[in-house]
């Protein structure tokens, strides 16, 4: 009796996270400041720790004394109340990880070619140095520094026929915070521009220390693509001076799409490409002008309806950082986005919207687990 009401318990505590932090991801989708979303947090790891402390104490060994050979039937209505909701954090759990694998074999299929670059042992030494989260770089297993490099090709039935094979390098998410040093940063991108591609776009999350200004020029600012380099900025840069980093990234010849939309004429036809900082900066771009393709860069994917309603073919998205964290059959816990963890990362058909969120390339945790940093050079094609 006491194995089987501490598995059953135990079932509960479960629940009771995945319900917490099933709130706590889509509390972060929304535009509320870093003070407020740490508060919350901080409320969230008191929970998770003091919820199954109260539970052992008032129903394990006062109360209905489960842990002492105590009878379920002796629950308060309090406490069956608790333990309803808790098991339906259990079966939410359950069927989102069915779900997961269900995904897993109908995925959209992409013709992908990876290749894995490990920086640090290329260097010799870890990247970083000591700063904010660097104790974690240290942790066991950590990937933090084992760069995935992809390959994707993408068709579409409306491409111009003259883009066959157009390439795009979607770049996401690289938090400059001083821990990870710009030596990391360098070398990736030495090795991910030996390629050209004909776009670049970044997806936001630059700037985590506004003192690290300086690493633009040497690091995103030596490279461009043929046709042209865009750029939008994401919420963790909106937490900094977003004025400053405009301006600094402007400066090196990057364009800036931030709310706005900006037409090219490839090979005679036209390509608009709009930048979506929503809900944290500015508004949706108009994409209403003709276009024979529209490209849009959204910080989140939380923007794919609009995007689909709009009749946008190619979304680049970041943020979500695939979890970085992602556990064996569930996959990611943590995703701060209205949709929890259904766009961590990855390809997604919404007609008529293909939709590719990027792992990125670091954080403001230097952590991964089963998640590696991922930069993408996406290649288009005309559906035969």
């Amino acid at each position: 009796m006491f194995w089987t009401n501490l598995s059953l318990l135990t079932l509960f505590f479960v629940g009771n996270a995945v319900l917490w932090i099933a709130f706590v991801n889509r509390l972060h989708s929304l535009a509320w400041s870093p003070r407020t979303l740490k508060f919350i947090r901080h409320f969230h790891d008191a929970v998770l720790v003091l919820f199954p402390l109260a539970v052992i104490w008032f129903a394990g060994l006062h109360g209905p004394r489960l842990l002492s050979g105590g009878s379920w039937s002796k629950l308060s209505h309090f406490w069956t109340v608790v333990f309803t909701i808790c098991a339906a954090g259990c079966l939410w759990l359950c069927l989102r990880s069915l779900f997961r694998l269900w995904h897993r074999f109908h995925e959209l299929p992409v013709e992908h070619s990876k290749h894995i670059y490990n920086i640090a042992a290329e260097l010799g030494h870890l990247p970083a140095r000591p700063g904010p989260y660097s104790s974690l770089v240290h942790i066991p297993w950590n990937q933090q520094f084992q760069l995935e490099f992809n390959e994707k090709h993408f068709y579409f039935p409306s491409l111009p026929a003259n883009w066959e094979e157009m390439s795009i390098l979607h770049l996401s998410d690289f938090h400059y915070l001083g821990t990870i040093t710009q030596e990391y940063y360098s070398r990736v991108l030495e090795k991910v521009t030996r390629q050209p591609a004909d776009l670049i776009c970044f997806t936001g999350d630059l700037i985590d220390n506004l003192e690290l200004l300086s690493w633009i020029p040497a690091t995103l600012g030596q490279y461009h693509g043929t046709l042209g380099s865009y750029f939008i900025l994401g919420n963790h840069d909106w937490y900094q001076d977003s004025q400053q980093i405009r301006q600094a990234l402007s400066g090196c010849g990057w364009t800036d799409v931030g709310s706005r939309s900006e037409s090219l004429i490839v090979h005679g036809a036209r390509l608009l490409t709009g930048g979506d900082e929503t809900p944290w900066m500015g508004q949706h771009p108009d994409l209403s002008e003709p276009a024979d393709f529209r490209l849009l860069l959204s910080h989140t994917p939380d923007n794919i309806r609009w995007a689909c309603h709009q009749g946008v073919q190619l979304m680049l998205s970041g943020h979500n950082h695939g979890g970085q964290v992602q556990l064996p059959m569930i996959g990611p816990v943590y995703s701060p986005s209205r949709y929890g963890c259904r766009f961590a990362s990855g390809t997604f058909q919404l007609h008529p919207t293909l939709l590719h969120v990027s792992r990125g390339l670091a954080g403001q945790h230097p952590l991964r687990w089963n998640c590696r940093p991922e930069i993408t050079r996406i290649v288009l094609h005309r559906t035969p």
